[in-house]
């Protein structure tokens, strides 16, 4: 019984290992920030920004969230989370927030 247990510890010692790796390597490519949050923005043509997780929780971006549930719902067709708001408006919204 014993031996059994010592065997099945090192198998999840062995997967937490691969997984952690596999994870990072993907991180490692990925080029958004711990703290950030891929969106994308546009009417006709999508453009991807990357903002801090903390603008989320301003009301306007909780307004461009509603919008996005109401027209997206969860099916966003970038695959990410997509803001149905011109780019103007939302890079004016961003700059508004960073400055503040």
């Amino acid at each position: 019984m014993g031996i059994r247990l010592k065997g099945i510890a090192q198998a999840k010692h062995k997967l937490q290992r691969t997984l952690s790796a596999r994870y990072a390597s993907l991180a490692a490519t990925c080029d958004i920030p711990k703290g950030h949050l891929a969106v994308y923005v546009g009417e006709s043509q999508k453009k991807r920004f990357v903002i801090p997780i903390s603008y989320l929780n301003h009301p306007l971006f909780q307004d461009l969230l509603n919008r996005a549930e109401e027209e997206f719902g969860f099916d966003h067709p970038t695959g990410g989370l997509t803001f149905p708001c011109s780019e103007d408006y939302f890079i004016s919204l961003a700059s508004a927030l960073s400055c503040s």
